[in-house]
C-alpha cells in the first residue's frame, strides 16, 4: 500500500528527520527513529516502517530482524515540517526489549486505557475460568455477556439520573469493560469501532445543514435517508439513541 509522504520537509544538517511511530488502535508512541529521504521513499513504497541508523550509518526496516513489522496507516508532518508522525499498525512489540512500546507496555494516556483494557481482555480469554471473571464469563457463551451489558448499561442509567459522579464513572467502566467483551467474542477489535467513530464524525455536511453551537466548524453525517431522524455529530439518528 502506497503511502503518500508530506513534502517540503526539512531536514537536519545530516539529512535526517525524526520519525514518531504512533499507535493507531491506542493512540501511544511506540517509539522515536530518524529516517532520511530514501528510508522515507522506501516507507512509501511498501508501507512498511523504513529509518536510518545513525550507529551503523545504514537503512533498516523495522522488523526485518524480528518480524515486528509497522504497517503505516498515514504519515504526518508537524507545523515546522522537521518531524515526521507516522500512524501505524504495529505487528508486534515495538521495543527491541519485547516491550510493546520503547515507553513500556501500559498505556500512558487516559483514551489508550480502553485499548489496553481489550489487550487485558484478549490474554484473559485464555485464562483459567476458575481464576478469571473474563474467562468465566466468555465460557458461558454470548446470551451470559450479552444480559451482563443489559444490567451494566441500567445502572449506568440510574447512576446517571440520581447518583454521584463518581458513581457514574464506575458504572459507565463497568459497561465498557462488558461491552470490550462481546467485541472480544465477536472478534471485532476496537480499533473497528473507533474507526467507525472517526468515519461518522468526518462525513461530509448534509446540504444546507447548519450546525448548533458545540458543533460549529465541524461535520456531521448526512440525515438518514429514511426519514427515521436527523443525525447528530457522531452520524447517530435519533432512533439509535
Amino acid at each position: 500500500m502506497a503511502i503518500a509522504i508530506p513534502d517540503r520537509l526539512v531536514f537536519d544538517a545530516s539529512g535526517l528527520v525524526p520519525v514518531v511511530a504512533q499507535d493507531h488502535a491506542s493512540g501511544d508512541v511506540l517509539m522515536v527513529a530518524w529516517a532520511n529521504a530514501e528510508a522515507l521513499a522506501r516507507t512509501a513504497e511498501t508501507g512498511i516502517a523504513h529509518f536510518w541508523s545513525r550507529s551503523r550509518k545504514a537503512l533498516w526496516r523495522k522488523g526485518e530482524t524480528s518480524g515486528h513489522e509497522l504497517r503505516v496507516l498515514e504519515a504526518r508532518a508537524d507545523c515546522d515540517r522537521d518531524t515526521v508522525l507516522l500512524v501505524v499498525e504495529p505487528t508486534g512489540p515495538a521495543c527491541h526489549t519485547g516491550a510493546r512500546t520503547c515507553f513500556g507496555d501500559t498505556s500512558a494516556t487516559a483514551a489508550g486505557m480502553l485499548d489496553e483494557l481489550a489487550r487485558v481482555v484478549a490474554e484473559r480469554a485464555n485464562a483459567d475460568p476458575g481464576e478469571s471473571y473474563t474467562a468465566r464469563l466468555l465460557a458461558k457463551g454470548p446470551d451470559q455477556v450479552l444480559k451482563k451489558i443489559g444490567e451494566e448499561a441500567t445502572e449506568v442509567v440510574l447512576a446517571a439520573r440520581v447518583q454521584s459522579a463518581d458513581r457514574l464513572a464506575e458504572e459507565t467502566a463497568d459497561l465498557l469493560y462488558h461491552l470490550l467483551v462481546a467485541l472480544h467474542q465477536r472478534g471485532l477489535p476496537l480499533s473497528r469501532v473507533m474507526d467507525e467513530l472517526r468515519k461518522r464524525r468526518t462525513a461530509p455536511s448534509p446540504r444546507g445543514a447548519s450546525s448548533g453551537p458545540s458543533d460549529e466548524g465541524s461535520a456531521v453525517t448526512p440525515a438518514d435517508p429514511s426519514g427515521e431522524g436527523t443525525t447528530d455529530a457522531l452520524g447517530m439518528t435519533e432512533g439509535d439513541r
